[in-house]
């Protein structure tokens, strides 16, 4: 299994349906329908994209009859860890406070997403 790299934005995509799967194993019917339900995207392309996954080390394979199933390897936690540390690494130097600095000071959260934001950090400070 190769070392999880950067996911593109199809790809997030398909690991969000997966993710949000009541069960698995999953086809690539099953995402497709769920992901694309107006055929959006072809059978094919979204087969590519989950094996690519598994070689990303995401997505494990297993052939049942003809037919191949995947299921996560990562939890979507884990993958939204790796992927905003990689983030911050790159585009904040490796500083969260930067990072928090930054939303915080764009302008773009609402009175009460800030409000949400200040009880969370209230929380924090006395260590719930």
């Amino acid at each position: 299994m190769k070392k999880p790299k950067h996911l593109t934005a199809l790809e997030w995509e398909i690991m969000n349906v997966i993710w949000q799967s009541d069960r698995f194993p999953v086809t690539v019917r099953q995402v497709l329908e769920r992901a694309y339900p107006d055929g959006e995207k072809a059978y094919t392309t979204v087969q590519t994209i989950m094996n690519n996954l598994t070689e990303k080390g995401l997505l494990a394979r297993e052939k049942i009859g003809p037919v191949n199933v995947y299921k996560p390897i990562l939890s979507a936690g884990t993958a939204q860890k790796r992927e905003t540390d990689r983030f911050v690494d790159k585009v904040f130097n490796g500083s969260f406070f930067s990072l928090a600095n930054f939303l915080l000071s764009s302008g773009k959260l609402s009175p009460d997403e800030l409000d949400q934001l200040k009880n969370i950090l209230e929380k924090n400070k006395k260590g719930n």
